[in-house]
């Protein structure tokens, strides 16, 4: 598991009879993805090991290596202290019934007590039956369109472990793999300025500034084109270079004299 500040023990995925090793696969790299470790298959359809499990996995195929096998429910849930049942339809069982947000922030804070929590699924042609959610603590689901109310298992642990993680910072955005790219620092005020000569002074040789009388508006709608994209140094170079270019002759427009008459 990562060792970032999100890491943690992470609550169990546990697949209850699952039909297609390709779903096992695709839910153990949903796991790798967001930091989750323990895998734990009840009855799996096609038995285990599962090649098709093992191929579909990509990278994570060291969760498919640790999953374990349980014959039952009851055994594979058996060490933990808090158990969410995944389901998209109402269940005739009284449970609270939490969304992905809610049910992240409760698993932190189980864990931070020292407590061991399981995520359910089911399979996938009819999920979980109501014995089985009757096992767990409470319902977790999530806010699909009703219509389609039904996710692939590997798409449902993928939505909640992205959860279980970010709910691990105080900062989800600080906690992106990289950034904006900062090579190029921001374009002084002078740069943007020596931009706006040479464009203008180009559009004036075009005659595009018409009637005369609008070109002060003209020129301030342009500018606050620029202005609003906070262009660096490098993004200035470019565009001079493209005016330049359609120019179609090396022009340098007149230097800005200042009230002192220095240039």
């Amino acid at each position: 598991m990562s060792d970032d500040k999100a890491a943690g023990r992470g609550p169990a995925i546990i697949l209850c009879e699952p039909q297609m090793g390709e779903n096992i696969g695709a839910a153990a790299r949903a796991m790798a993805n967001f930091g989750l470790s323990d895998l734990r298959i009840v009855a799996p359809r096609d038995g285990w090991p599962n090649d098709k499990a093992e191929a579909n996995a990509a990278k994570a195929t060291h969760i498919i290596h640790a999953a374990r096998v349980y014959d039952r429910l009851e055994e594979a849930i058996a060490d933990l202290s808090f158990v969410y049942a995944t389901t998209a339809r109402d269940r005739d069982v009284t449970k609270a019934v939490r969304g992905p947000v809610h049910a992240a922030r409760h698993i932190r804070a189980l864990e931070a007590q020292g407590a061991a929590v399981g995520l359910l699924f089911g399979r996938e042609r009819w999920g979980l039956n109501n014995d089985e959610v009757a096992l767990a603590d409470e319902i977790l689901t999530l806010p699909v369109v009703p219509k389609y109310a039904s996710l692939n298992i590997a798409q449902a642990v993928l939505v909640v472990a992205y959860e279980w993680r970010k709910a691990g910072f105080d900062d989800p955005d600080g906690a992106l793999p990289f950034a904006a790219s900062d090579r190029s620092p921001p374009a002084g005020k002078a740069e943007l300025l020596g931009l706006f000569d040479h464009l203008e002074s180009v559009l004036d040789e075009r005659h595009f500034f018409h009637p005369p009388e609008k070109r002060p508006t003209m020129i301030h709608n342009l500018r606050a084109i620029f202005q609003r994209q906070q262009l660096t140094q490098q993004e200035i170079r470019t565009l001079r270079g493209i005016i330049t270019c359609l120019d179609g002759k090396n022009h340098r427009p007149k230097k800005r004299i200042t009230d002192d008459g220095e240039a």
